[in-house]
Parts: C-alpha cells; sequence; structure tokens
C-alpha cells in the first residue's frame, strides 16, 4: 500500500475513534448539542478521509504525486480547524464562527485538489 494511502486511512481510524468517543460521551450525558461536529467529524475525517486513501491505494502512480501530500496536509489542517470552531460554534461563542468557516474553506480546498487528483492524467510508473 503506498505510503499516502497509509496516512490517509490511517488518520481517517483515528478520527473515527475520537467520533465514536464523542458519540459515547453525547449519549451517555443524553447532551447531543454537539451532534453537528460528531456528524462532520465522522463524515469527513472517517469517511472521505478514507475514501481518499483506499482511491490512492487503486491507483498508485497518482499516490507518488506531490499532490497526494499536499491534499493530505490541506484536508487534514482543514478538518483540525473545523471542528474545534464547530464546536465553538455550537458552544454559542461568537470567535467560533470565523473559525469554523476557515477551516470549511480549507477542506473543500482540499477536495479540490482530491478531484484534481482525480481528473488529472496519471504520471507514469517507473
Amino acid at each position: 500500500m503506498p505510503r499516502i494511502s497509509q496516512m490517509f486511512i490511517g488518520t481517517a481510524v483515528i478520527y473515527v475513534i475520537i467520533g465514536m468517543l464523542g458519540g459515547i460521551i453525547m449519549g451517555a450525558q443524553q447532551d447531543f448539542s454537539l451532534a453537528p461536529a460528531h456528524a462532520h467529524l465522522n463524515l469527513i475525517g472517517w469517511v472521505s478521509l478514507a475514501l481518499m486513501g483506499f482511491y490512492y491505494n487503486a491507483n498508485p502512480a497518482k499516490a507518488e504525486s506531490r499532490l497526494a501530500l499536499i491534499q493530505f496536509w490541506v484536508s487534514t489542517i482543514g478538518l483540525w480547524i473545523m471542528i474545534p470552531g464547530l464546536v465553538l460554534t455550537l458552544r454559542g461563542a461568537p470567535a467560533g464562527e470565523p473559525i469554523v468557516i476557515l477551516g470549511s474553506l480549507i477542506t473543500l480546498v482540499g477536495m479540490i485538489l482530491f478531484a484534481t487528483a482525480i481528473f488529472r492524467k496519471a504520471p507514469s510508473l517507473r
């Protein structure tokens, strides 16, 4: 498996564990006010990043590109900014809104980079 695939899938597993723990805590406390943050972490962090990892595993020539590594870090950093911003926003902190917007835009750039990787012609393997 290409290294970039391991990075995407490995971090996705970490995000789903954090998301599951968050869901368990919400359920135990019967406080679901952070459910949107939980959902975003699981859908972007777990599902999207894992699918990206599987895509690069199926396309090793694209996995070796610099674009794949840039896309990993942009997507990851966007998520790291978005989720805390969303938590702050859901908790009523006005400072959270610009943070979640910034994180969302960075995450969008990560997805656009992934689309670029998909539609770009694969370099030949040496």
